[in-house]
């Protein structure tokens, strides 16, 4: 008997071992779950899997199917767009908006109008938004985008930023998809 206790003791310890030790919510965590694949993949949309037929959800790792949403708001194929101006200029006449990503600095989120140009302080992470055109204010051409912060952020929730020079790296990550 002492024998089948201290196996199942030696088991419940290597058990405990294998996992990782991760606190909740943390980059660690994150990177975690997508290195199982149990989460989304970039730039494509799933709907929620039925988890009806789940038992003990909690401490499960879940492979069920991903289907893809079929709302008419989702691109059939994703791509990414040259990072030069008029290519990214071209998609957007061509097929609408098109996704972009930026370095974000701490002079960013205090932007109300006019055309964004990042100044001063630190910088705090990487940020998408969607591109919905271009223009020019006061001869400074610009690209007109759309935030996620809601609309009491920046100019109803939209911001210009400077165009054609990369500014912050928001020509360089441009993902745009087939209707």
């Amino acid at each position: 008997m002492l024998c089948v206790t201290l196996l199942a003791l030696a088991a419940s310890l290597s058990v405990s071992l294998a996992k990782p030790h991760i606190h909740p919510l943390s980059n660690e965590m994150i990177n975690y779950i997508n290195k199982l694949n149990t989460t989304w993949k970039a730039g494509h949309n799933f709907r929620d899997v039925d988890y009806s037929h789940v038992k003990n959800l909690c401490g499960t790792l879940l492979k069920g199917p991903k289907l893809p949403i079929i709302d008419g708001n989702a691109g059939k194929t994703a791509y990414n767009v040259a990072p030069e101006e008029d290519q990214i200029k071209a998609e957007i006449y061509k097929n609408g908006p098109v996704e972009g990503a930026f370095e974000v600095y701490a002079d960013f989120p205090s932007y109300k109008s006019g055309v964004y140009q990042h100044v001063s302080g630190i910088k705090l992470g990487g940020h998408a938004i969607k591109i919905l055109g271009w223009g020019e204010e006061n001869g400074v051409p610009y690209w007109l985008c759309a935030n996620s912060w809601n609309t009491d952020w920046g100019d109803n929730g939209y911001f210009k930023i400077l165009r054609g020079s990369d500014h912050c790296g928001i020509e360089s990550e441009i993902v745009a998809g087939i209707p």
